[in-house]
């Protein structure tokens, strides 16, 4: 399983507009943050975690050239901005997108991308979706793929977290993890969890909350996503247990 990072920044992005702090001017580029999402490619079946803004950006930059489905933890502008974008996906492969979540998120696209799912005048062309809700705990398949969504707290939110082949996981925007959420996913060979920040945040974890989560899911390693221009990449890695890093855009993995 091949695993690419496409974002790894909050809804600001980084550098944050208008900002001049030591993160947000630094010359390292794992400072430099789209917004989150990761692609996840097994033999020949390609998928994505969220559609943020600039998703065609890194679809290009990255040859994503084939997508089997995508997969939404919740339904937030940063996370499903780019959405329209897999219209592309629908000519090439002469197929409508799968697209999985729970029933509000869903709900959300529908109202968001309304235009896509009305009778109007195609101009460009709109996305061709196939909309399927994705029960927690409740596994499905997608070609050479696995999926069990898992629930996640974020702030009074229930989102979806997914678990790829019982070897990669993928949870962002988290605040909370269910009892059964870290028992599924416990001894792990790859995690990948949401860390924003030093202080304390009422919908997501902060630097030190997200350390003991992994430490609870004992993931053979970890990688912290959904940072804010608080957290400096080489600074933030260094006081971190050695199986526990930071994500970075462009990062690549192989599990």
């Amino acid at each position: 399983m091949k695993v690419r990072f496409l974002g790894t920044g909050t809804s600001h992005g980084i550098p944050v507009i208008g900002c001049k702090c030591p993160v947000c001017t630094s010359a390292d580029p794992r400072n430099n943050r789209y917004r989150c999402s990761v692609y996840i490619c097994e033999g020949q079946t390609g998928i994505i975690i969220d559609t943020p803004p600039e998703y065609r950006l890194r679809a290009v930059e990255y040859s994503i050239d084939r997508l089997d489905a995508v997969l939404f933890t919740h339904g937030h502008f940063d996370h499903t901005a780019g959405l329209d974008d897999v219209r592309v996906y629908n000519e090439l492969q002469a197929m409508d997108m799968p697209v999985y979540s729970d029933a509000r998120t869903l709900r959300e696209i529908r109202d968001r991308f309304a235009y896509v799912f009305m009778p109007t005048q195609e101009g460009g062309g709109k996305p061709k979706l196939q909309l399927i809700e994705a029960e927690p705990y409740s596994e499905f398949k997608v070609g050479e793929m696995d999926i069990m969504p898992v629930e996640v707290g974020h702030g009074d939110m229930k989102i979806s977290g997914f678990m790829i082949n019982k070897k990669f996981a993928y949870l962002t925007d988290n605040s909370f993890l269910p009892d059964r959420t870290c028992d599924v996913l416990r001894g792990i060979d790859v995690l990948v969890l949401g860390a924003l920040r030093h202080k304390p945040h009422p919908t997501h974890f902060s630097l030190e909350q997200a350390v003991l989560a992994a430490k609870k899911i004992g993931a053979k390693k970890t990688y912290f996503t959904h940072m804010s221009h608080a957290l400096d990449h080489g600074a933030t890695e260094e006081k971190l247990p050695e199986n526990i890093r930071l994500s970075y855009d462009g990062l690549k993995l192989e599990i």
